[in-house]
């Protein structure tokens, strides 16, 4: 007798959290408070929003954008997508007009939920977006009374409202579509990446494993990282199978308020980049008022290497473990994972090496393979000591981009990930560098190169080199080198101001140096390496950190 084939399609597991767990709550925090639902609401909501959704046509397949907060309304849109087979496009809120333009443009999304509070960074190209048939207006308390001037525009509450509360999945293949999300960690335009049913189905149990995330029903999850990065790291997905409590906080970002949150809700388990557990850090430090985090347990670390000095205040002052983890948009995201103790032989080990730990980029997920190469990939011993290309491949693994195939990212199957590292003797990854020299700001990142080639466009520029600059908050921020003409009247305010015309504001260089001249490499390209060494020996810092 052989096994039932059934196929792996997320409908057969999001849909659980609201069976076993109907009376947990997803909590969004609002202007004035909180706003507060059932598990079994968000789903009859959902299947509402399928309804709608299929009533305006939208069918297996096409492409609905979110442009929007992590709220309740977001988890019923990748709820109502997953269960109709449509392809749920989350859209970084972040990222400036011109990507906006590209990315929905590239993924012909046929409609768009937006949060109210957010109209007008989407009104700025409403004329360039013609395929968008419908805008849906999620509104928040505070914005009910939206006036948008984005054509065939709907109140969220109006377009599911009369829809049934129930709803039959189609049948699915394994390999459909279920999500679309763009990286901007490239040179040149965003790339999509599409992440399957089965993909995101076997990445949403491995999250949920004791040795990973150990996402239990038990929890209450506040999920800072957005829906919109690589679909909250899988996250919601996991929530909604196992009915988790969520705390979404919206557009409410601050330290104070997110620490007020985890507070008031007695959140367990959070995730978020360095600089939001940075800025929980200083805030927790310079605060009068005693802070109950007393049934916080541990905190996800993703985006980039939490420093050293982070990791061992939060276990100290808090007794709160930080799980680092690596990944990326293409990896859907889960690669590695950094817990204290992950290992029998870690069980007594000293307070350095379990700090340590956690400071590693961490151990392979399973299901995946991953390794490190020379430039004729060539496989490299794990010795903590040999330097190469991170390589990876598995169930979750991007093979090609959306519509961009890219041939050159890829090599024999495996995902050529552009981030350097070594595997140190227990297996653990930790990253050295990236060969792509992006800078990353906040967990978001910016293109170095795209940033050179607009600034060498301006009139009476010559050269230009950027580079990333440590910053105590932001983790990095781009410093750009420029070599200008004789004749030349390009001043930083002038260049700052080209810069903007592209890219958004917190893409923008925050300082720029005149030079006579930029290191070349023996090939003639710039010399980064070189730049950085310059900059660090002459004891550069950024302006807003100088005394």
């Amino acid at each position: 007798m052989g096994m039932q084939h059934t196929p792996l399609t997320m409908s057969r597991i999001i849909n659980r959290g609201a069976v076993v767990q109907p009376d947990s709550e997803i909590v969004t925090a609002t202007g004035d408070g909180v706003r507060r639902q059932t598990y079994s609401s968000t789903v009859r909501r959902s299947n509402q929003l399928a309804h709608a959704l299929r009533r305006d046509g939208i069918a297996v397949g096409d492409r609905v954008g979110t442009f929007m907060w992590n709220g309740s309304r977001h988890v019923e849109a990748y709820c109502a997508t997953a269960n109709m087979g449509a392809v749920l496009h989350t859209v970084n809120i972040r990222l400036s007009p011109v990507d906006l333009e590209y990315i929905i443009g590239h993924a012909l999304d046929r409609l768009i939920i937006v949060d109210a509070d957010l109209l007008p960074l989407l009104e700025q190209l409403s004329d360039r977006l013609p395929f968008v048939e419908r805008y849906v207006i999620a509104a928040e308390p505070g914005f009910e009374n939206w006036e948008t001037s984005l054509p065939n525009a709907v109140d969220y509450e109006d377009f599911i409202s009369g829809m049934p509360e129930h709803f039959d999945p189609p049948a699915l293949e394994e390999s459909a579509a279920l999500g679309l999300c763009y990286t901007s960690g490239t040179t040149g335009n965003p790339k999509g990446v599409e992440y399957e049913h089965r993909a995101q189905y076997l990445h949403t149990l491995t999250i949920s494993m004791t040795d990973a995330m150990g996402l239990s029903a038990t929890d209450t999850l506040c999920g800072i990282v957005p829906m919109f990065h690589a679909m909250g790291w899988g996250l919601p997905w996991a929530a909604l199978m196992l009915g988790c409590k969520q705390v979404l906080p919206h557009r409410f970002m601050s330290p104070e308020r997110l620490v007020q949150l985890m507070v008031d809700e007695q959140v367990t388990l959070s995730a978020g980049v360095p600089t939001i557990w940075q800025g929980i850090k200083g805030f927790i430090d310079q605060s009068t008022d005693a802070v109950d985090l007393s049934r916080l347990t541990r905190v996800t670390c993703g985006g980039s290497a939490p420093p050293a000095s982070l990791v061992a205040w939060y276990w100290n002052e808090l007794h709160v473990e930080m799980i680092q983890g690596w990944g990326m948009t293409e990896t859907s995201p889960l690669g590695t994972l950094a817990r204290r103790v992950a290992k029998r032989s870690h069980i007594d080990g000293s307070p350095a090496q379990l700090i340590d730990n956690g400071c590693k980029a961490g151990l392979l997920m399973p299901g995946l393979e991953l390794d490190i190469f020379d430039e004729d990939f060539n496989r490299l011993p794990h010795d903590g000591e040999s330097v190469g290309e991170i390589l990876v491949r598995g169930p979750w693994i991007c093979s090609e981009y959306y519509k961009n195939p890219q041939p050159s990212k890829f090599h024999e199957n495996w995902l050529i990930t552009g981030d350097v590292g070594s595997i140190d003797e227990e297996e653990y990854l930790i990253i050295a560098d990236r060969s792509k020299d992006l800078v990353k700001s906040g967990g978001e990142w910016i293109s170095s190169v795209d940033l050179e080639n607009h600034i060498v466009a301006m009139d009476g520029v010559e050269q230009a080199c950027v580079v990333a600059q440590p910053h105590p908050r932001w983790d990095e921020r781009p410093v750009a080198l420029v070599v200008v003409g004789s004749e030349s009247e390009v001043d930083e305010e002038k260049l700052k101001n080209h810069c903007l015309l592209k890219f958004a504001k917190w893409q923008v260089p925050d300082d720029v140096l005149f030079v006579e001249s930029i290191p070349l490499t023996s090939t003639g390209k710039l010399d980064k390496k070189a730049v950085r060494a310059k900059l660090k020996e002459d004891g550069y810092v950024l302006p807003e950190l100088r005394n």
